[in-house]
């Protein structure tokens, strides 16, 4: 059995597995980020989640193969430096060759978001699939393409970056700079907004219940409890949030027609409520709708494992 080291690298936590060479997770390691401090600091605590891993797996770290890293920003694979990551706040940091030198092991890196999304390739929802995109709903939109079986990243490891995409041109401010980007409508801060632009223009909707009469409590749930508890303005706010998903998402398919298109984030767990309504949209707007093949729409299975899982096997790409 090949043994392989998975290491999930956010602004907040350090989370490591052990997986097997069936994609199984057998052991598990965890440390705080404590972002921002120095790179070294991070890359020690790294090596010690590895090492806790490890022992939880109950094997010796002679037997891995090899250690992948997914990380925030933009990772150049030719120096193995994480070139810029905004919440670690780090520039050019050679994290490849600090954990190299920690755990004695051969390291291979690429973005996060990336990482996961060959994770749900190798082990989840598009398993067995060679053209894949993965979109991410949470904070932002997050993205990853897989291409004929290979993560694509663009010439400067800085492509995929789908939630910067207009979709409605000078719309709303996006934090990357520009308007109208993907991200600012189908992000679930985008539904909140959404939401409370609507709960600030109907002082007297019934929905001000499901927030205790406090607008800073709306959250990415609201629309969706109002809609299905048939209070007014639920289902407005649901099928426009999910006109511009559809939007952005038929703009992804039109390019790169992939074999499968998973949604993930805390969306997605909203499963076929969202899933049915986007697959019509999308039947009715793709340039393919009278082809005999098209792209299938369906959830992450992996959570918070598919980083782990897509890391952990970064060196059948990149050794």
């Amino acid at each position: 059995m090949r043994y392989y080291a998975g290491i999930d690298l956010g602004g907040t936590n350090i989370a490591v597995g052990i997986v097997d060479e069936n994609y199984k997770i057998i052991g598990r390691g965890k440390m705080k980020t404590n972002a921002p401090r120095a790179a070294e600091l991070i890359a020690d605590d790294m090596a010690a989640a590895t090492r806790a891993a490890v022992q939880d797996a109950n094997i010796d770290i002679s037997q891995i193969e090899w250690v992948g890293i997914g990380t925030p920003g933009t990772v150049n694979q030719q120096t193995g430096e994480i070139e810029y990551a905004n919440n670690l706040y780090f520039r050019n940091v050679p994290m490849v060759k600090m954990l190299k030198e920690r755990l004695g092991k051969s390291v291979y890196m690429e973005n996060d978001a990336n990482a996961a999304v060959y994770g749900e390739a190798l082990a989840g929802a598009a398993k067995g699939r060679s053209n894949v995109i993965g979109i991410t709903l949470g904070t932002g939109v997050g993205g990853g393409i897989i291409i004929d079986g290979k993560i694509y990243s663009g010439f400067n490891f800085s492509g995929a970056e789908l939630g910067h995409t207009v979709i409605v041109y000078d719309g709303r401010q996006c934090t990357c700079g520009r308007k109208g980007c993907f991200e600012a409508y189908s992000s679930a801060t985008g539904l909140i907004n959404m939401t409370k632009d609507y709960l600030t223009q109907h002082p007297g909707s019934a929905m001000w219940k499901l927030v205790d009469s406090d607008i800073n409590k709306v959250n990415g749930r609201v629309a969706f409890d109002a809609m299905r508890g048939g209070v007014e303005g639920g289902k407005e706010i649901v099928d426009t949030y999910l006109n511009y998903l559809g939007c952005g998402l038929v703009n992804m398919i039109n390019i790169f027609q992939p074999e499968i298109l998973f949604l993930g984030g805390g969306i997605s767990k909203e499963g076929e409520t969202i899933l049915k309504p986007l697959r019509e949209y999308i039947k009715r707007e793709v340039y393919t709708k009278y082809s005999e093949k098209n792209t299938e729409l369906c959830v992450a299975q992996l959570g918070n494992d598919a980083g782990i899982i897509g890391a952990a096997f970064l060196g059948n790409l990149y050794a």
